[in-house]
């Protein structure tokens, strides 16, 4: 699976978040929280609903017990009008690895692939940056044809 390499601008997003690892996987209770008061957010951009991690350290795919921020947001054109309990985030412009998955969400194995053989054997390294996912108009939870986009932040292996 091959990705498409692509160069995005800045993204507003206005969502919520959780502190969690992998061992300590909150999605669950981060998207129920969020879902009923997406409508709340009356800017949005699109209907796509945007997963992002938020690493404050190197990713160490190994790692169960490594913490990051796990976001659920839409992006939006402004930071006019935040609904009460949900935040701001400016999602920084760059490069990114776009992997269209299609499975079940809860499946690893696009991950394992991507960060063990894809990234290894590419012209790429990681970058800082967030990675997310796009969920748009064919996502579906827990099913094993839905789809969505996969970003990873990556820059030349040259730019060392």
């Amino acid at each position: 699976m091959e990705p498409r390499i692509i160069h995005i601008g800045a993204k507003k997003l206005i969502g919520q978040h959780v502190l969690m690892s992998l061992a300590d996987n909150r999605t669950f209770e981060l998207w129920r929280g969020f879902m009923p008061r997406r409508k709340e957010i009356t800017n949005n951009l699109n209907t796509d609903l945007i997963s992002m991690k938020v690493c404050h350290e190197p990713v160490d795919i190994g790692r169960m017990d490594q913490l990051h921020e796990k976001w659920a947001a839409i992006e939006v054109s402004s930071f006019e009008f935040v609904p009460p309990d949900m935040e701001t985030f400016e999602l920084p412009g760059g490069t990114y690895a776009v992997f269209h998955y299609k499975g079940l969400n809860t499946d690893p194995r696009i991950f394992i692939y991507i960060f063990t053989d894809w990234l290894p054997n590419s012209e790429y390294e990681l970058d800082d940056r967030p990675h997310f996912e796009i969920l748009g108009v064919k996502y579906k939870n827990n099913d094993p044809d839905s789809e969505e986009e996969i970003y990873i932040p990556v820059r030349p292996k040259s730019e060392r």
